[in-house]
């Protein structure tokens, strides 16, 4: 048996629109609005039996707009940037350019003093592969872009360099079926 489970993007914040790293900023008034418009097409996802969320502000706030209700999972949170919280790309390459492009080439590296790539990568991993399977209904899981985008790497067995090629707009949905260390990509109309 196998698990249906749609990982939904939360709207924007203007942290965002800033690129800062971890930063725990709830949606803004736009973010809202994006929130409203897509509330009718996005209300299917709503029949999922279990609804998760990111532990985030935003992806909290973008749950409740929904009418979802989601639970927040701590396995869920966005990746652990150490001193980086709060910064933008652009801050941190100036102030700190070779820990930048460490941190970009090597998966492993964690040179902000928080969490490595790999380790987030597996982190979320973790939490797909202790999903249950004997929910027929599905389950849905609001979160933070960087989440969505370390479960796709996981799910798919991708190289983790992947994960820089990833793009996740904000209230978009991917779907993954399958069971622990079996997934495959769902892409639905």
């Amino acid at each position: 048996m196998s698990v249906r489970l749609s990982l939904l993007a939360a709207a924007r914040s203007s942290a965002l629109l800033a690129t800062q790293f971890d930063d725990d900023r709830p949606l803004d008034a736009v973010g809202w609005q994006e929130v409203e418009r897509a509330a009718p097409v996005l209300c299917r996802l709503a029949a999922a039996e279990l609804r998760y969320c990111s532990p985030s502000a935003r992806c909290r706030e973008t749950g409740e707009g929904l009418g979802l209700r989601p639970l927040p999972q701590p396995a869920l949170r966005d990746c652990d940037m150490g001193r980086w919280r709060g910064r933008t790309l652009g801050e941190v390459a100036a102030a700190e350019p070779a820990a930048v492009e460490t941190w970009l080439a090597d998966p492993r590296s964690a040179p902000h003093g928080g969490e490595s790539l790999l380790a987030f990568i597996t982190r979320v991993g973790g939490w797909l592969d202790t999903r249950p399977v004997e929910d027929a209904a599905g389950l849905l899981a609001v979160a933070e872009p960087g989440v969505v985008r370390a479960a796709l790497v996981y799910a798919l067995q991708a190289p983790p360099h992947a994960y820089w090629r990833i793009d996740v707009q904000p209230l978009s949905v991917v779907t993954l079926a399958g069971r622990s260390g079996k997934w495959d990509l769902r892409l639905e109309a």
